[in-house]
């Protein structure tokens, strides 16, 4: 339902986001006073609580992948609903909600698309949830549906300190796995280990391949799970066992370049893919299976959220800079 009219002026009061006028570095990042206006049909005005940082932000701000301009970036958050569109039969006001997808996180109040928003668990937190839906839901379709992990495989997981990576590994983990993980530093190492990486290479004085060989007698994963990109991606298929599966999911080290089929030929018969969460959601009733797995694997414990840090989100250009240069572990959050 809307809003009595006597709200009306506080429903289009303005309030403050973070926008790009322009792609580029952090500094782009602008603080801007805007008004969010009335829900449309279908949607609903949120008042957000916490806010999830993902490295998609920084492809939205380089213009690697490209939003209209002026935009808000971000893809993940929690809040509260203010208002509902006509239509509306997801959410009601005052319930809380969570999100992963579309673009438009970085804002105080927003709005979206009433059928992205999954109502919030009362025994999950804002802030858990903010930093878990983009991520925990990315984990979700990786490790049950392209491709099911299961008891006794040995899988290799790059950046297992980072957001997606630890709570991928506590999640593989717990389903029987044997989780190599690479990380770029020894303090990673140890976030690394306490996920449940059973084996952990740490790239800045390691060869992840040597050690993947080495760990599995030559015999190489049946899959990779590679969020950093042209770093890793060839010595990704020099890890895979003969009809493994490549899995592509970010590109934290640069987009990778071009490949021949045939290197997939010569390799071993391997698979290939580069999935992405909107994909795997798009149907309501899929978003709502995989948020619920999720908010069932963080309940009972399985998967612990770690948040290694939060930034006002007026500073989310110095928490840009971080996620880049790769001083962050697991998630960080954005507080309004």
């Amino acid at each position: 339902m809307r809003a009595p009219r006597d709200t009306l002026a506080a429903r289009n009061a303005m309030t403050h986001a973070i926008r790009i006028h322009q792609t580029g570095g952090p500094e782009v990042l602008s603080w801007d006073e805007i008004e969010v206006g009335l829900p449309a049909p279908g949607e609903v005005r949120i008042r957000q609580t916490a806010i999830g940082l993902n490295f998609i932000d920084t492809y939205h701000r380089s213009g690697l992948y490209p939003l209209p301009l002026p935009a808000i970036p971000g893809s993940e958050g929690t809040g509260v609903v203010l208002e509902v569109g006509a239509g509306v039969t997801e959410v009601k006001c005052g319930d809380r909600v969570a999100y992963a997808g579309p673009a438009g996180a970085y804002a105080q109040e927003r709005l979206i698309p009433a059928h992205r928003l999954v109502p919030l668990p009362s025994d999950v937190g804002d802030r858990d949830a903010a930093a878990a839906m983009l991520k925990g839901m990315t984990a979700q379709y990786l490790l049950r549906r392209t491709h099911r992990v299961e008891a006794g495989e040995t899988i290799l997981l790059h950046s297992a300190a980072g957001g997606v990576g630890l709570i991928a590994a506590q999640w593989a983990r717990s389903l029987g796995a044997t989780v190599i993980g690479t990380v770029s530093t020894d303090a990673k190492a140890i976030l690394a280990r306490e996920a449940g990486c059973d084996h952990v290479v740490v790239t800045s004085r390691e060869s992840f391949v040597d050690r993947v060989r080495e760990i599995t007698g030559g015999a190489g994963v049946p899959v990779v799970y590679d969020a950093v990109g042209k770093d890793t991606f060839e010595g990704s298929l020099h890890c895979l066992a003969p009809l493994g599966l490549m899995v592509s999911f970010g590109n934290a080290s640069g987009p990778v370049p071009p490949v021949s089929p045939l290197v997939l030929a010569q390799k071993g018969s391997l698979f290939l893919t580069r999935p992405i969460l909107m994909t795997y959601t798009a149907k309501r009733e899929d978003l709502l299976a995989t948020a619920a797995e999720l908010f069932s694997v963080i309940r009972s414990g399985a998967v612990k959220i770690r948040i290694g840090a939060t930034y006002p989100l007026r500073e989310a250009a110095a928490a840009h800079v971080a996620l880049e240069t790769r001083r962050t572990t697991g998630s960080t959050v954005l507080l309004p």
